[in-house]
Parts: structure tokens; C-alpha cells; sequence
């Protein structure tokens, strides 16, 4: 097997692949091997933690396995190396997404950095933020959040009302935005503001780059039905960032948020794919073993199941391999498969777990019996947790309706939806 020096930042990752026979096998085997040698000792119990809903769950640790990853090159991988990236290819992220899933290795908690403003920086920014930016997400030294939903344009991003202008060499922010994932372990969020007083729609927006740790800024976590908080509402008064920390010209920030939101869905979806089988597999063995599957319509629900993830499976491939990237809607297809799909798994199997899944263990991990009206003393099991955190996943990330939306209109044709 040819070695690959894990360690070497250097290393470039698709010229390797490209010298070398039977290299998808090889990387392949090289991450399984680091990921079973390395998911030991004080990261062993990190293993399935983390991730959507679960977020709460071991966050310092999961920062540190993240750091780990950085020090080993696993990190931004698709990058450029010039930016601190392996230039891996698209089979190697797949790969290693793949594997990563496989190896049920804690959910990261860069992944708004890495897998989305990183790759936005790259594209539009100027070389003075990459430099300043990049090698803080390359290390996990520095946390990113998402500054786009607001309380009266929560799927609507070209209705944001946050406002910012300048004075001097500094914008000045006013505004809320809402649903702001991980705000409150941030050091900095991508925000898009109001820049041109007086405009409507997708004109006249900015995308700016703010530091949160400010007096400026404040940020407050909303508790979730799993009594959990990883989403936030966070008011900006007055707040402020450097007239340079603004991504591509004023007023351009729609342009900047829509190629952002193309690198939200990529090739992070099929390790997600693997993740969401398994939680199926899990499902149906426990349906095997309680009886459940001795119900046609539980059968039946189990079958629909795996066919949808075999068309999501397929759909992402047809996205990567480059034959609809740029197709209008592409985006929106796989939202509205994954998020539907991931509902209905969390309906499942609270049906399949039956009577018990309507109640809690006796007391919460810190002994406190559960009381049903203070959701912070309740504690869920995994697929209570699972129903209940996937009724958002139609919600975030553009509701259903947009998704929707989207594909009728610059998909099919059809005519706009009228707006006030």
C-alpha cells in the first residue's frame, strides 16, 4: 500500500491520486485505519455524539476531536493547498465522508466554517480575508455561525430587515436574526444586512463577517421541544465590523448568500446518507426484535424507507458527477427528499417502539425526576429525540414551501407566487 503521510499539509491529495493505481482503494483503507486507531481512549465515548438535536452532547470534547482531525490533515479537505486544504477529489471527500459515517465518529462542530464559508471565502473573498480567516477554520481555532434567517423572513432571505451602514471605516449593524445554529459557541458569524436604505428584495444586501464578542451583539439560546438549545436569536445594537469585512462589493450579498448556499448540500450529504441508513437499520433490527415488524404497515413504512434513501443516494450522486450541479433546483430536490425523509424515520419509530415511546426514563441523567412541564428536566431517548427534533428539519435550511417555491418557478416555469 502506498503511504500517505496523514500529517503533511503538503501532501496534495488529487496529484497523489492521480500517480496512483487503485487510489480510491487505498485512501479508503487509509482513512478506515487512522479513524479505528484514532477513535480510541478519550474520544472512544464520542462515538454517535453530536450532530442535529444533539448538539449539546460532549460539545468541548467534539471540539478537541475536531482540532485532532486538523492536526492529522483531515480538515478541508477539497480545498485548495494553497489555503490550507488537501485539494482532495471529489471521490476522496465522498470517500471520506463515507467512511467517517461508517465509522460512527462524532458529528463536527465546524462544519458551518469548513463546508461553508471557507469555500465562500475561496470563491469570492479578498486574498486579505483569506489570509486572516482560512487558517482559523483549517485548525478549528475559530467558529463560524449563520447570520440569514430573521423573525420576519425566516425562509425569505430576501426579506432580512438587519440593517448596516457605514461610518467611517466601520459598519454599524442593527437588526435580530433568529434560528442562528451554534451562535452561542461562535466566535464569528457571516451576517447578511440591509446596505442600501430604502431598497427591497435581493438588492441592496451585504455580506459581512462580525465578530459576536462584542457589546454589541447579543446572543440567547431557544429551548427546543428536546429541551435542548442549539439554535439561538441574536440582536445586533449598534453593532460593528471592520469596513473590510464585507464579502464581494456592496450590495452584492444575495450573489455572495446564493453561491454559499451551493456548497451547503454537497458532498457532506452522503456521509448524512450513511448516518440516516443507519439510524434505518437500527430501526428496523428493533422492529424485528419487539414484533413490529409483524405489522403490514410497519413492514410496508420500512420498504417506503429504504427506497427513499436509495433515491436520495442517487440524486446526490447525479448532483456530483457534475450532470445537474448548475441546474436551478437541484438544491432544493435534495432538501426536500432528505428533510421529508428524515420526518417520517422519526415517525416511524416512535411507531415502532410503541407504548414506550410515549414516556421517559424514570429521572434525568442528574437523578432529577422528569416533570413534562419544565422540558430541561425531561430526558429523551434516542428516538424521542429524533421525532422530535426532525419536525424542524422541513422548517430550517428553507422550509418546504420554499423548496417548493423554487422549483416551480425557476424549475418549471410556472408563474410567481404573489407577494406583498
Amino acid at each position: 500500500m502506498t503511504p500517505i503521510n496523514l500529517a503533511d499539509r503538503s501532501l496534495d491529495l488529487g496529484e497523489w491520486a492521480a500517480q496512483t493505481p487503485d487510489a480510491a482503494d487505498i485512501f479508503a483503507a487509509a482513512v478506515r485505519e487512522w479513524l479505528e486507531q484514532n477513535l480510541v481512549g478519550e474520544f472512544a465515548e464520542l462515538k454517535g455524539r453530536g450532530g442535529p438535536g444533539s448538539e449539546h452532547e460532549f460539545f468541548a470534547q467534539r471540539l478537541e476531536w475536531d482540532r485532532h482531525l486538523a492536526a492529522h490533515g483531515w480538515t478541508c479537505l477539497g480545498w485548495p493547498t494553497r489555503h490550507g486544504g488537501r485539494n482532495a477529489t471529489l471521490e476522496q471527500r465522498i470517500i471520506f465522508h463515507q467512511e467517517y459515517a461508517r465509522a460512527d465518529a462524532p458529528a463536527r462542530v465546524n462544519h458551518l466554517g469548513e463546508e461553508l464559508l471557507g469555500p465562500t471565502l475561496i470563491e469570492y473573498g479578498t486574498e486579505e480575508q483569506k489570509q486572516r480567516f482560512l487558517p482559523g477554520i483549517v485548525d478549528v481555532t475559530e467558529l463560524w455561525a449563520q447570520g440569514y434567517s430573521e423573525p420576519g423572513a425566516g425562509s425569505d432571505l430576501a426579506g432580512v430587515a438587519t440593517a448596516a451602514h457605514l461610518d467611517g471605516d466601520t459598519w454599524i449593524i442593527n437588526g435580530q436574526k433568529v434560528w442562528t445554529s451554534l451562535a452561542h459557541v461562535a466566535q464569528w458569524a457571516f451576517v447578511i444586512c440591509r446596505t442600501e436604505k430604502g431598497s427591497t428584495r435581493h438588492k441592496g444586501l451585504s455580506f459581512l463577517l462580525v465578530p459576536l464578542d462584542q457589546s454589541g451583539v447579543t446572543v440567547r439560546p431557544i429551548q427546543q421541544l428536546t429541551g435542548t438549545s442549539e439554535f439561538n436569536e441574536v440582536f445586533f445594537d449598534d453593532a460593528t465590523t471592520d469596513a473590510d469585512l464585507i464579502v464581494g462589493a456592496p450590495g452584492d450579498g444575495w450573489s455572495v448568500a446564493m453561491g454559499l448556499l451551493q456548497f451547503e448540500r454537497g458532498v457532506s450529504t452522503l456521509g448524512q446518507q450513511v448516518g440516516f441508513a443507519r439510524e434505518l437499520e437500527t430501526i428496523t433490527d428493533m422492529a424485528r426484535v419487539n414484533g413490529a415488524l409483524d405489522d403490514p404497515s410497519i413492514a410496508a413504512r420500512i420498504v417506503r424507507a429504504d427506497i427513499g434513501l436509495r433515491v436520495m443516494r442517487a440524486h446526490a450522486h447525479r448532483t456530483l458527477d457534475g450532470d445537474i450541479t448548475s441546474e436551478a433546483g437541484a438544491a432544493s430536490v435534495a432538501k426536500l427528499l432528505w428533510a421529508n425523509w428524515h420526518r417520517d424515520l422519526g415517525e416511524l419509530a416512535v411507531a415502532v417502539a410503541g407504548a414506550a415511546s410515549l414516556i421517559g426514563p424514570d429521572a434525568t441523567a442528574e437523578g432529577v425526576p422528569n416533570d413534562l412541564t419544565r422540558p430541561d428536566h425531561v430526558e429523551l431517548d434516542q428516538w424521542q429525540r429524533l421525532f422530535l427534533f426532525t419536525r424542524a428539519d422541513t422548517i430550517y435550511g428553507g422550509s418546504n414551501e420554499v423548496q417548493r417555491n423554487i422549483i416551480a418557478e425557476r424549475v418549471l416555469g410556472l408563474p410567481r407566487e404573489a407577494r406583498a
